[in-house]
């Protein structure tokens, strides 16, 4: 008897183990929500946007959002980030979406390091590298970006091999007034948003998942930490 429970355990955490890979993993993050938020990035809402001058945004998810205040078409930057402990359920290759509002040329950047697989001593802020600059799609409402390289030669769609556990994804500041709403982590890799369908963080949390998917919500990580 003592053997078959030993044989229905093993097969029952084979068959678990094999149900965990087949499924999709999203993870959505409350951008307010971040570990770490190191000034002058700040935690902000709609009426601190638009005393800025620029147009007043849509609300956004949580009522609030992240960025580093200033006026529509000054840039500057450089300074500041917002930090992001993350608990990957399964090792995999993953892309990260965010909700953004870029006003104009000069607020449509971020730099983005995930650490690992990124180096843990990478400052892009210091050193400029543009492996890690996210190039963020312009558009004075919320809107759904896949975080991007974007290079002096052209952009490309970034993905990230990341092991089971905890990541660091850190988005840093690297010019003013670029919002950043929430993030929504997925080993889907399309780039067809149509496709991949990103979700608000309140949207896991309360949504009936079709099997085969493996949601988490911002809360339910830090919970598991």
């Amino acid at each position: 008897m003592f053997k078959i429970m030993l044989a229905l355990s093993a097969a029952f955490g084979l068959a678990f183990g094999l149900t965990l890979l087949a499924m999709a993993v999203e993870i959505g993050v409350e951008a307010e929500d971040a570990d770490t938020i190191e000034a002058p990035m700040v935690v902000a809402t709609p009426d601190d946007a638009a005393a800025q001058g620029g147009p007043k945004p849509d609300e956004p998810s949580g009522g609030k959002f992240v960025w580093v205040p200033g006026p529509p078409g000054t840039g500057g930057g450089d300074q500041g980030f917002a930090e992001f402990y993350v608990s990957i359920p399964k090792a995999g290759t993953y892309a990260i979406w965010g909700r953004v509002i870029a006003w104009d040329g000069n607020s449509d950047s971020f730099w983005v390091t995930v650490v690992p697989p990124d180096p843990a001593d990478q400052n892009p802020q210091d050193t400029g590298d543009t492996h890690y600059r996210w190039a963020v799609q312009q558009g004075n409402e919320w809107h759904w970006d896949k975080i991007n390289q974007w290079l002096d030669g052209g952009t490309f769609e970034r993905k990230w091999d990341i092991p089971a556990g905890k990541t660091l994804i850190k988005i840093w500041t690297r010019e003013d007034a670029t919002m950043l709403d929430c993030l929504y982590i997925t080993d889907n890799l399309s780039d067809d948003e149509a496709e991949v369908q990103p979700k608000l963080p309140s949207e896991l949390a309360t949504a009936v998942e079709p099997a085969g998917k493996l949601s988490t919500t911002w809360a339910e990580v830090k919970s598991a930490r």
